[in-house]
Parts: structure tokens; C-alpha cells; sequence
């Protein structure tokens, strides 16, 4: 299946869930990051239980605070 993540296409296995997506891309601190799929924010609840879809846009937000 293909996914365009944060812009660049990636080829997974089908039925793959949101946290699987974090696992399998290795992101750190996946507590930290809000994820858009198809310009909606999904809510951290649902991130076990959505499996995405051939085609999805998916984009890994990470907020930094500054001083």
C-alpha cells in the first residue's frame, strides 16, 4: 500500500494503524506528535484504532516551545 508521509511516498503493508505508522517510521516521543490525515487532525484516541488507506496523506505535526 502507499502513503505520502509528510510529503514523501511510502510503501507499507496493508491495514497498517497510525501507531504502527509512528512505530514503523521510528518517532520519537509518539505522545508528543499530533497526525493529519487528509488535512483533519486526529484525535490521540483514535490513533490505535485507525487503519489508514492506499493514498492516504499523512503528516507527523511536532510543536517546539521557544523562549
Amino acid at each position: 500500500m502507499e502513503l505520502m508521509v509528510n510529503g514523501k511516498m511510502l510503501e507499507t503493508t496493508a491495514n497498517i494503524s497510525v501507531v504502527e505508522l509512528l512505530n514503523q517510521k521510528n518517532v520519537e516521543s509518539p505522545d508528543m506528535v499530533s497526525v493529519e490525515i487528509n488535512g483533519r487532525i486526529l484525535s490521540r484516541e483514535k490513533f490505535n484504532l485507525t487503519k489508514l488507506q492506499e493514498k492516504d496523506q499523512v503528516e507527523f505535526l511536532y510543536f517546539m516551545g521557544g523562549g
